[in-house]
């Protein structure tokens, strides 16, 4: 039924793990007469991304739990229940936590502490184990939960957005470049936010990837499985110097007047050509490109030495056109570099792809 509940996307993974370990909370205090609402708040907010999320902050929210604990149970013996109390406990409990590098039970730890206060016994010693025990079955459950039931796998969308991350990239580059020559401030704008949106993706691709590697500690995966995702790492790589050489583009200042026709020609044939490459799964370059690449690289030589050598008799100087060819020529070689990484392993790359289908 899970497995079900899945695969029609119904309910998110980690969703259902939360549920389960709510259920399985509420059955065991139930079972031993405990009160039930702590545990099961600690069990909503323990569930991770990964298995191995949840094993290592466990072992910092129980410590956590049981200062927080302490420190409501001194706190009502001293104040009793009031608002005064409410908000010592809740400063207290966050800044000793933060001072022993607790932070990540810093949460759990606050509202065990809160939530103790209204419901104190006359015996403290035994509303202090009571309520640490509940959180600690809470914390305990989740952290099995997320070990055993539906392990993730952010292989299939790490995959996608690898590829929606290149075909954004060829549209950018395709606007930028075709925008080179213009002078509105607007235009400007709109491709500076889609490059934030680019590196957000990008970002969120590698913290997808950290999760899968921290899963596969402690879950079974196949050979095929981790070479076809030492192949997205690379293309992830790849995909970092495109965006960085994408993050110069964009600052490049020219006028329509800084190129002739036929360099400008050159320069949005070269893009399209570009583009195609990014776009393609497999990353080909066609023989077509390398010849322009080769006409650009002359280009570049000979632009530096009539405009910039002969005009201001500085060798090392790089005005904006200089700096928008040599990008371009660097933008071929990492896209060569993807080629050869693509051909080595083409039947992988049509496999991930295939699973994002």
């Amino acid at each position: 039924m899970l497995q079900t509940m899945k695969k029609f996307k119904i309910l998110g993974s980690r969703t259902l793990k939360t549920g389960f370990s709510v259920f399985l909370t509420a059955l065991i205090c139930g079972f031993f007469n405990l009160p039930i609402v702590f545990a099961v708040i600690t069990a909503i907010v323990t569930i991770e991304h990964t298995a191995a999320d949840s094993i290592k902050k466990a072992a910092i929210r129980f410590p956590a739990s049981a200062i927080g604990a302490l420190l409501a149970t001194t706190f009502y013996g001293m104040l009793g229940k009031g608002a005064l109390t409410f908000a010592l406990v809740a400063m207290v409990t966050i800044a000793v936590c933060h001072k022993l590098n607790l932070d990540d039970g810093i949460l759990v730890a606050t509202i065990t502490a809160t939530a103790m206060i209204p419901e104190f016994q006359d015996n403290y010693i035994v509303s202090f184990i009571t309520r640490l025990g509940t959180t600690s079955i809470g914390i305990i459950v989740s952290t099995f939960v997320n070990f055993f039931l539906l392990p993730p796998n952010y292989s299939p969308m790490i995959y996608k957005n690898i590829n929606d991350l290149y075909n954004h990239a060829g549209l950018l580059l395709r606007r930028i470049i075709s925008e080179v020559t213009a002078e509105s401030k607007e235009k400007t704008r709109g491709i500076q936010r889609s490059y934030r949106q680019l590196t957000a993706h990008l970002e969120r691709t590698n913290l997808l990837s950290q999760y899968q590697r921290e899963e596969w500690k402690y879950h079974r995966h196949s050979e095929e499985e981790m070479v076809s995702f030492q192949l997205s790492q690379r293309k992830l790589a790849a995909f970092q110097q495109i965006a960085y050489h994408l993050g110069n583009l964009q600052y490049v200042q020219t006028i329509d007047s800084d190129f002739t026709e036929s360099e400008k020609d050159l320069l949005l044939s070269l893009t399209e050509e570009y583009v195609k490459v990014l776009l393609d799964p497999a990353h080909s370059i066609s023989e077509e490109q390398f010849q322009m690449v080769n006409q650009l690289d002359d280009t570049f030589w000979k632009w530096k030495e009539e405009h910039v050598i002969k005009q201001t008799g500085y060798r090392h100087h790089l005005p904006p056109q200089t700096i928008l060819i040599y990008e371009m020529l660097c933008f071929h070689d990492v896209l060569e570099e993807l080629q050869n990484l693509s051909e080595k392993q083409m039947h992988l790359i049509e496999k991930c792809y295939m699973h994002t289908e």
